[in-house]
């Protein structure tokens, strides 16, 4: 009962933020809402119990890319971009695209979760236990390849750095 309550709030967080990246017309609070959305989907990952895509997830997309995402937009003049026009020639195809990605939600709703129920195994199939993937995958990265961590997370502080000292303006 509670995974359920939290899907729907994740999703529901998810649908929102996903908007707002879309409609800002700010590049940074853009981002800012993109970061918000790749949380709520790691949220959902984390529900679905995959730790690891979960957490991979919050380290690379928003750890890495949407640091790569700001540097670009504190390289970019903003006050241009602001007021530049929002919506291209497109409007049309995505109007169309969203009638029907509505009408697909529509149908499952309809349909219920017995379109994928999946048959069980046979008798006689084997099958795998579950077992602590993150866990071993978390001893490995944090025992025998410490050290290409660590030097991967200097290398992003002083790209960080780097980009501070060249967007910075001399007054």
């Amino acid at each position: 009962m509670m995974e359920g309550v939290l899907f729907y709030i994740l999703a529901t967080v998810l649908v929102f933020f996903s908007i707002l990246t879309v409609v800002a017309r700010n590049p940074v609070r853009s981002a800012l809402y993109l970061i918000s959305a790749l949380l709520s989907v790691a949220g959902l990952f984390f529900l679905q119990e995959a730790e690891f895509v979960g957490a991979v997830q919050v380290l690379v997309y928003v750890g890495g890319i949407m640091v790569l995402f700001l540097f670009v937009i504190m390289l970019v003049s903003v006050r241009e971009v602001v007021f530049q026009r929002k919506a291209g020639r497109q409007w049309k195809a995505g109007v169309v695209l969203a009638l029907v990605m509505a009408a697909e939600l529509v149908y499952f709703l309809i349909n219920g979760v017995g379109i994928f129920q999946s048959t069980p195994p046979e008798t006689g199939i084997i099958v795998a236990p579950e077992t602590q993937n993150t866990e071993t995958l978390g001893r490995v990265l944090y025992g025998t390849y410490l050290l290409p961590f660590e030097i991967a997370s200097i290398l992003l502080l002083v790209a960080i750095i780097g980009a501070v000292v060249l967007s910075k303006k001399e007054i």
